[in-house]
Parts: structure tokens; C-alpha cells; sequence
């Protein structure tokens, strides 16, 4: 309500005047008078209440479950700021859920730790999808996600708890006196990020996991890892019968390392046989020692060796060979071949045709052969 003898109220969208100005700065200096403090200061005080009033009715939806969209005429949520602060339940439900989605995430650098790292475009994507609506079914923490400020809240539950941060790439020999490091000794997809101190929600950008789920499995394997070191420590005091089935079990082990570095052998002397019988060689288990898996080391088990693409330096060198070759031959005591447009009919003409080509220059191929 206006206050008695002042201007009157302003209507949705319009501007205010002068007057109405001078009269609202009156009235907030008398205000910030009131409650003893400066004008800037009482500014601020007004500010922080307004944000409180804000989170506590998120809070209150958020409780009330929201329930599908409400009346016409109640606004729309906007997206809250991202300020971090300690996990609750409900972020740890949507990390658990995002978890189990494939977000397709590459790996990178974290202060010299390897982190997952996902795109947010492809988490808001997994919120909208309805097996979050499925998930949303069992667990009553999960979020409701009705429009996009909902979508956004939502996903900001991650940097609130510090459960994902965004990054951004950056080099890792940045600010190094060494010389700039060659691109074929990088990893490949392999980045080296930073966490950044303004945490948005946009779909371009990065955001690397530092949430790592339940650790109950973790712990079990380390239990499962001192379990077996124990027993091996105690292993003088085994039974006569497990100690003789290890012994066995050793030596079989023995006879398989063997055995593989006999076939190790074996497969280089008849790629090395075959290479001047049948070229260009046959290997077998062509697979055996490249960064494949265990069974794809075995497939196939035999194939002819591949033979290495030529360089572009080659290519251009038997190129510009095969040029000089197509070029007409001078001999020596005769006059240069006349150019097919010379129409002179007093000096003596020479067949312009393209002559033989008699292979006096030896080709490129054929010098590396050699």
C-alpha cells in the first residue's frame, strides 16, 4: 500500500516517475534510520531476508512433494545460486541415480588424480528421462522435476554437496620453462581440468565426479586382500595336503609361462622364415602382445603381417621421379626436341610424342628395397 499523501502505486510493467523515486528513497533512508544503521547497509539486510524467505519455501515444496505442477496463477521456481555446502539425502539420491546412467564418461586429470568427467547436458537428460520417473517411484528423495528452474534445482543438488564440480580443461605445462611438449606424446582424450570457482548449470560445460558411491565393496575387497596376505604369511603352518596342492598348483603355473614364452619364440622364427618364403610373413596370434584384452590376444589365430602405409615424403619423392622419367630425353650431339607448337619448317622437327620410358632412373621404392 502507498503511504498517505504520496504518489500513487505503480502498475505492473510501468516505469516509475521522479516523484516516486524521491519519494522511495525517502522512505528507505527513513527505514534504514529506524533500524539504526547506513542506507547501503539496510540494502543488504533486505537482500538476506529476501534469499531466506526464497530457501525456506523451496524447503517447504521440496517437503510437500511437489505433486505435479500447481495452480495457474502460482509463479514458476527459479534456479537457485549454487553455494556448497554438506551433503543431504536428496543429492545423494539423484548422484546415486546419475551414477547408474551411462553419461558416457572419458576420463581426466584432477590434481594428479583420474576422475570421471560427464557433460551436464547428458545428466539433464537422464533427470528427464523416465526411468528417473521409475527410480522417483521407489525412492521418495529423488526430486520432482515438473519444468526447466525444477530440472536445473536439481541437478545443482550435486555442486551444493560437493558431490560434482564443474571444470574446465587446462594445460599441464602451463607456466614450465621446458619446451612445448609434442602432440604425439599426449594422451589422446585424456584431460588435464580444473575445478572452477563459479559453478553454472549449463549444458556445454564439464562437470567431473567426486562422488565415488557406496565404499561397502571397496572395504570388502580390502578385507578380502588382508585376508589372503594373512594366509600366505601363515603358510608354513598349512596342512601337509594344501601345502603339496600349492607346490603343484606353482609348478603348473611354472609350465604355463614357460610354454608361453616358448610359442613367443616359435611365432618370431616362422614369421622370420615366412617373411622370405611367402611374404610378407605370417604371424602367429598376430594379437598376442598388442593392448587388447586377455581372450582378443588369442583372435585370431593366425594372419599375414600388415604392411606399413608409404610416408608422404615417399609418395612425393616417386612423384617427382616419375616426373623427371616422363620427360623427353636429350642425346647428346642433337638438338633439344622442338616444342609441339614450333610451326619453323627450316629447322629439322622431332617427334613430340611422349617417349618410352626406359627405367634409367631407379625408382624410389626401389632404393629403399635395396
Amino acid at each position: 500500500m502507498a503511504s498517505p499523501g504520496g504518489p500513487p502505486p505503480m502498475q505492473p510493467g510501468q516505469q516509475p516517475t521522479p516523484e516516486q523515486i524521491q519519494m522511495m528513497q525517502k522512505q528507505l533512508a527513513a527505514d534504514a534510520a529506524k533500524q539504526g544503521v547506513s542506507v547501503p547497509q539496510f540494502i543488504e539486510m533486505l537482500k538476506k531476508q529476501q534469499m531466506e524467505r526464497a530457501q525456506q519455501h523451496a524447503q517447504q515444496q521440496q517437503q510437500q512433494g511437489g505433486g505435479g505442477g500447481g495452480p495457474q496463477g502460482q509463479p514458476q521456481r527459479q534456479p537457485q545460486p549454487i553455494t556448497p555446502g554438506p551433503p543431504n539425502p536428496a543429492a545423494i539420491a539423484v548422484a546415486n541415480f546419475l551414477k547408474s546412467q551411462d553419461l558416457k564418461p572419458r576420463t581426466c586429470i584432477l590434481n594428479g588424480q583420474r576422475k570421471d568427467m560427464f557433460k551436464v547436458k547428458r545428466a539433464l537428460r537422464a533427470l528427464q528421462s523416465p526411468a528417473y520417473e521409475k527410480a522417483r517411484a521407489k525412492n521418495a528423495l529423488l526430486p520432482p522435476i515438473t519444468d526447466r528452474p525444477s530440472l536445473e534445482n536439481a541437478f545443482k543438488l550435486l555442486p551444493l554437496s560437493l558431490l560434482a564440480l564443474r571444470v574446465s580443461k587446462v594445460d599441464p605445462h602451463e607456466g614450465h620453462d621446458h619446451a612445448p611438449v609434442p602432440k604425439g606424446k599426449r594422451v589422446k582424450g585424456l584431460w588435464t581440468v580444473k575445478i572452477e570457482q563459479q559453478q553454472e548449470c549449463r549444458e556445454e560445460l564439464h562437470f567431473v565426479w567426486l562422488y565415488e558411491g557406496s565404499q561397502v565393496m571397496t572395504k570388502l575387497y580390502a578385507a578380502g586382500a588382508l585376508a589372503i596376505v594373512f594366509a600366505i604369511v601363515m603358510f608354513p603352518l598349512w596342512p601337509m595336503k594344501m601345502r603339496l596342492g600349492v607346490w603343484y598348483l606353482s609348478m603348473g603355473m611354472l609350465g604355463l609361462i614357460g610354454l608361453f614364452f616358448a610359442m613367443s619364440i616359435f611365432r618370431l622364427i616362422l614369421f622370420g622364415l615366412t617373411y622370405f618364403i611367402v611374404p610378407p610373413g605370417l604371424w602367429l596370434y598376430p594379437n598376442l602382445f598388442e593392448d587388447v584384452g586377455f581372450f582378443d590376444s588369442f583372435r585370431p589365430v593366425w594372419g599375414w603381417q600388415e604392411e606399413k602405409k608409404k610416408s608422404k615424403k615417399k609418395s612425393s619423392k616417386s612423384a617427382s621421379a616419375s616426373g623427371s622419367a616422363g620427360r623427353p630425353l636429350q642425346v647428346p650431339g642433337q638438338p633439344p626436341a622442338a616444342s609441339a607448337t614450333t610451326t619453323s619448317s627450316s629447322a629439322p622437327q622431332m617427334s613430340t610424342a611422349t617417349p618410352t620410358n626406359r627405367n634409367l632412373t631407379p625408382r624410389v621404392e626401389e632404393v629403399f628395397d635395396e
